[in-house]
């Protein structure tokens, strides 16, 4: 422990004299990743000083105790190690944890992706639940939510629903909530009270830097039409929808939200480097076998993550087995259970990996 923490030191004080060199400071991309590595860097070399005071002050009471013939010494530093040495163990955790080596996506904002599944109208009705879910969720720990796209579903709720969410680890909180959602309900449609299940993808994507990913202005394909739909004479009549044809993956990409054709652009290109460099750590993850196995999956679309059952007001949540009895609690989102448990269960998984 104590020479992975040395290591852990002197690569701090490396980082701390780059992040103030010019050289670095002028080049953003990598000022930036800099500054994410001493801000994690920081929080490990911080708790390294106290395990350290820790361990000295539990050999000073052991040498008293060794070599002290004072009765009422030996008896103090007795009292002090029975309450020092629990903490030794207690801080080695708290260190292995900070050890553990970080996504380099989890400081990133998101861009949000939900889109109807199976089951039809009543798919479109759940897009809309977990939007909403995940809107009062960022609200509730302090992550900003932005609307970027709604597209209607034909008796509510919505087919396609995008947005942007930006804050501290918006990618590390969010990112085990890909994959198929299953709800459980009776629709308001049907007569004779019979349970449909339906269903919703959840894409999460890291927003990306221009200067992180680079997509050539000749490989894309631009087209611009009138906006359709609500929003009054000046939308229909200008060309501010925008259409977006990346060439090298076949990834699509329309945005009609505004008046503004910059705007639209803008919005527009933004989910298309996430969608891009989603396709390329989707390629990258299929090729390391560690994530194969990971206990969290993937995040894939195909996987089937949770279950949220009306009538048992049960919500499942398949990859680590839980099951809370709150269904009108976390669609109000309170998903901090579930997300915290996700999270352990991924740090545990790395552990066994490299950290036992």
């Amino acid at each position: 422990m104590l020479d992975k923490l040395a290591h852990i030191e002197a690569r701090f004080e490396e980082v701390k004299q780059q992040i103030i060199d010019p050289a670095v400071m002028s080049d953003m991309g990598r000022y930036k990743s800099l500054n994410i590595e001493y801000k994690n860097l920081d929080k490990i070399t911080s708790k390294a000083k106290e395990y350290r005071e820790l361990l000295s002050n539990i050999q000073n009471a052991k040498e008293i105790l060794a070599t002290e013939k004072d009765d009422e010494l030996r008896a103090m530093a007795r009292e002090e190690l029975e309450e020092l040495e629990p903490l030794e163990e207690s801080l080695e955790d708290e260190l292995k944890l900070l050890m553990i080596p970080k996504d380099p996506n989890d400081t990133k904002d998101i861009v949000l992706e939900i889109a109807a599944g199976t089951g039809g109208d009543e798919a479109a009705l759940f897009v809309g639940d977990l939007f909403r879910m995940y809107e009062r969720f960022c609200d509730r720990i302090g992550l900003k939510f932005e609307t970027t796209a709604l597209y209607e579903g034909s008796a509510g709720g919505f087919r396609e629903a995008v947005a942007t969410i930006r804050g501290e680890d918006a990618y590390g909180i969010m990112k085990f909530e890909a994959g198929v959602h299953r709800v459980q309900r009776v629709p308001k449609t049907e007569s004779q009270g019979r349970i449909h299940t339906s269903a919703a993808t959840v894409a999460v994507m890291p927003e990306v830097e221009e200067y992180e990913l680079v997509l050539e202005d000749k490989d894309i394909i631009k087209e611009y039409t009138n906006a359709s739909g609500p929003g009054g004479q000046s939308v229909n009549t200008t060309y501010s929808a925008v259409k977006l044809t990346h060439k090298p993956t076949g990834i699509r990409v329309s945005m009609q939200d505004g008046k503004s054709q910059l705007k639209n652009l803008e919005k527009a290109m933004t989910i298309l480097r996430a969608r891009v460099y989603k396709l390329e750590m989707d390629k990258r993850k299929a090729e390391e076998d560690s994530l194969k196995r990971s206990m969290v999956g993937s995040g894939d679309r195909s996987e089937k993550i949770r279950t949220y059952n009306f009538p048992q007001s049960r919500v499942t949540d398949h990859r680590i087995g839980l099951t809370l009895y709150n269904l009108s609690g976390v669609l109000d989102g309170e998903l901090d259970e579930i997300v915290e448990g996700l999270r352990l269960a991924e740090n545990a998984e790395k552990l066994k990996e490299g950290l036992s």
